[in-house]
């Protein structure tokens, strides 16, 4: 059965620390991936090194670091990028795909549809989707801070069954083994705890921006969204195809979560906030164990200045926020009912429904 495989590679596999292209290391990869694509998978690639292969180009002694000069090193970049891996699939007669995305694009449910049927399609034509943040019109505020995101955003967007994080690491170790000749190697995750988080290093090399801290946090996203992810090393041929098939060099995070509907994902990974709702205890049990709406008498306070069909945070007494979802109130409303009965809400105002957020409409966070 054709299985649905998202491959994240970062710039520092694809580039050399003095910038520019590796294009041997492009050149395995592609083949790496052409095996899949052999053998009836569904391929995409997320891949980052736009930056990188353009720096030099332009004239900069080293990676910048000032926004406009990262965009103009990537409107150069992009094209060589794009260029080398074409030449790379070409090889095995394989035709690619580019598509640029920002994280605006995943905020505007027409926009990230669109992104979706483009995808569905190349891969229905047999194509492989080559996808990039687009960084030449990205700013520092939307910016998904590295592909390893966007990639988990990918992978649950398109129900992919898998997504392979490459990175120069063998996977999650106890301690930095590069340190610490007796750190263990984590070989499977089930569930990604704050203990899990703390054993994840910080910054990433010079010529990506992504550490092992990034990789687990779009872990964490892509198991929410029902997609098992792997991290770890890709260096030999054969090495793709391994952990794919569950024995790769590597970490494997699984999931027992089915995968989310395009409406749900939105909520829950690329929707804004326009507010907080504080619920009650009794409230917390309906949405989270009860399968319930949240009701007006479950509501103690509110923040913000919403609308109808806005997106807001819901946080339990301590807080904590465990759900977002669409409300059928203004905050001007729901502060005039909360606490308050059916019958006492139908009183005092006057709307369609008297849900405050419809089941259909919440996800759950935690």
């Amino acid at each position: 059965m054709t299985e649905r495989i998202v491959v994240k590679i970062g710039s520092s596999s694809l580039t050399s620390e003095e910038g520019g292209l590796n294009r041997e290391r492009i050149g395995f990869f592609a083949s790496e991936l052409a095996s899949l694509y052999r053998r009836g998978e569904a391929v995409m690639l997320v891949t980052s090194g736009a930056v990188a292969a353009g720096f030099r180009q332009i004239g900069y002694a080293a990676k910048p670091k000032l926004l406009h000069e990262k965009q103009a090193a990537a409107a150069v970049g992009q094209a060589l990028l794009m260029q080398a891996y074409q030449e790379a699939f070409a090889r095995y007669g394989i035709v690619a795909a580019q598509i640029l995305l920002t994280r605006a694009d995943f905020s505007n449910r027409r926009r990230i549809h669109n992104a979706l049927m483009t995808i569905e399609e190349l891969l229905k034509q047999k194509i492989i989707p080559i996808i990039n943040e687009n960084d030449t019109v990205a700013t520092d505020e939307l910016k998904f801070g590295d592909n390893d995101n966007l990639s988990a955003l990918v992978a649950a967007m398109t129900k992919s069954a898998k997504l392979v994080i490459i990175t120069d690491m063998d996977g999650l170790y106890t301690e930095d083994p590069r340190k610490n000749p007796q750190a263990v190697k984590i070989e499977r995750v089930e569930q990604i705890s704050e203990d899990i988080m703390k054993l994840a290093g910080g910054a990433g090399s010079t010529v990506g921006t992504g550490g092992m801290r990034s990789k687990i946090e779009a872990a964490r996203v892509a198991m929410r969204g029902g997609v098992h992810a792997f991290i770890g090393k890709v260096q030999q041929e054969g090495d793709l195809a391994l952990a794919v098939e569950g024995r790769g060099r590597g970490t494997y995070f699984d999931t027992k979560l089915h995968s989310l509907p395009m409406k749900k994902q939105w909520l829950g990974f690329h929707s804004v906030p326009q507010g907080k709702i504080t619920v009650d205890d009794g409230a917390v049990l309906a949405l989270l164990e009860g399968g319930k709406s949240l009701l007006p008498a479950g509501v103690t306070a509110i923040e913000g200045d919403f609308h109808s069909g806005d997106v807001v945070e819901v946080t339990n007494r301590q807080g904590e926020t465990f759900g977002r979802g669409v409300v059928n109130y203004t905050a001007e409303q729901i502060q005039a009912v909360a606490g308050l009965s059916r019958e006492e809400v139908r009183r005092r105002v006057d709307v369609s429904r008297i849900e405050v957020i419809h089941r259909d409409e919440w996800i759950t966070l935690k």
